[in-house]
């Protein structure tokens, strides 16, 4: 018999978790602060034979009791991911289980088909130019916040813009953008450059950004405006027009998939965002072929917890075809120090089975 099949589902807990940024995130072009950390819920899945494997929770885990006594190959295929849907809000604490079962990390579990040297970006430069409301730090809290994340590990920046969409007058907005833009450029004239709109811009004056940083090599853009065909065929437009080389990605606040994969296959669209927890891991598993057959990449969104830009680097190592990932500077609360690290913008994968992290003992638990 399998490991899976000799292990049975004895019982499945919760801990709640909290994650700690290096700073207080600020705004971005939809939402308010984001605060220096949250509290959110993880699974632990322990077996008849003493393993347990762990992950952020996918939602309510109650429905998922009736589990109790099921072989863990009822429920979990190492080829496949989860495949009893009940059992979907244990998707991230079955994949660390099976890995732990078998003894081997889950991106060798997926595939090993991309290196365990995954590109990293930093994804915590938000509006901190417009804090406080009494006396707005300007330019320069972006560039501290670059240098802080720098000294981190980091080597590739995305910058949120949209200034215009909420926060400034939209000539304003845009203006600040570009000064952002061009500053962090100046700062740092070997890194990746990313931006991120949040849909915050009106897509026919996106093109004023555009040409105004047109000579900053643009690594990507995200998510400038809502996804339409006839939007994003004007912005590739405008691209070739420029002689950008930028990638457009979305995906992230829509994650309508067959929508997103017709955008790609027409060529508008070259990374896909949908987020690694909400969508879910088995969920990128199954999307994978089809978005290489479309020709595109992939970057499983992540923001929020750091917890997640571990999850993204396994899917990048074992599924392959993952331009970069994204960066969550900051610890948790809860976890032992964990066996990867972000060195000179990459974050580097262990061998250790399963995510190859470990819940502290006792602290955190609820039952």
């Amino acid at each position: 018999m399998s490991a899976l099949a000799d292990h049975r589902i004895d019982r499945i807990s919760t801990r709640k978790l909290h994650d700690h940024y290096p700073r207080t995130v600020g705004r971005n072009a939809r939402l308010g602060s984001h605060g220096s950390g949250g509290t959110y819920t993880v699974t632990v899945v322990h077996t008849d034979q003493g393993a347990s494997g762990w992950g952020i929770a996918l939602g309510d885990v109650d429905p998922c009791q009736p589990l109790v006594g099921r072989r863990v190959e009822d429920v979990f295929d190492p080829a496949l991911g989860v495949t009893e849907p009940t059992a979907m809000p244990l998707d991230l604490a079955l994949h660390d289980l099976a890995g732990r079962l078998l003894d081997q990390p889950v991106y060798a579990m997926l595939g090993a088909a991309g290196s365990t040297t995954v590109p990293c970006y930093d994804a915590a430069i938000y509006f901190d130019d417009l804090d406080p409301d009494d006396d707005p730090r300007g330019l320069d809290a972006v560039l501290a916040n670059c240098a802080a994340d720098h000294a981190l590990g980091h080597r590739a920046f995305k910058l949120k813009i949209g200034r215009g969409n909420r926060w400034m007058a939209a000539a304003d907005g845009v203006a600040r953008d570009i000064e952002v833009t061009r500053a962090v450029r100046a700062a740092y004239p070997d890194a990746r450059i990313l931006v991120d709109a949040n849909d915050g811009y009106p897509a026919e004056r996106f093109v004023d950004y555009l040409e105004a940083v047109a000579d900053c090599g643009l690594y990507w853009i995200e998510e400038p405006f809502p996804e339409t065909h006839e939007d994003l065929r004007r912005l590739r437009g405008d691209l070739k027009r420029l002689g950008s080389t930028a990638l457009i990605a979305d995906g992230e606040a829509r994650p309508d998939i067959p929508l997103l994969l017709d955008l790609a296959a027409g060529g508008l669209l070259d990374v896909l965002l949908m987020d690694v927890v909400s969508y879910g891991f088995t969920a990128w598993r199954q999307v994978m072929p089809e978005v290489v057959a479309a020709g595109v990449a992939a970057s499983p969104h992540a923001w929020g917890q750091p917890l997640k830009s571990l999850y993204a680097a396994h899917i990048a190592a074992g599924l392959g075809n993952v331009a970069v990932v994204e960066g969550v500077p900051g610890h948790t609360t809860g976890v032992e120090p964990a066996s990867y690290h972000l060195v000179e913008g990459s974050i580097e994968l262990s061998s250790a089975p399963g995510f190859g992290v470990e819940l502290s003992p006792h602290e955190g638990a609820h039952e």
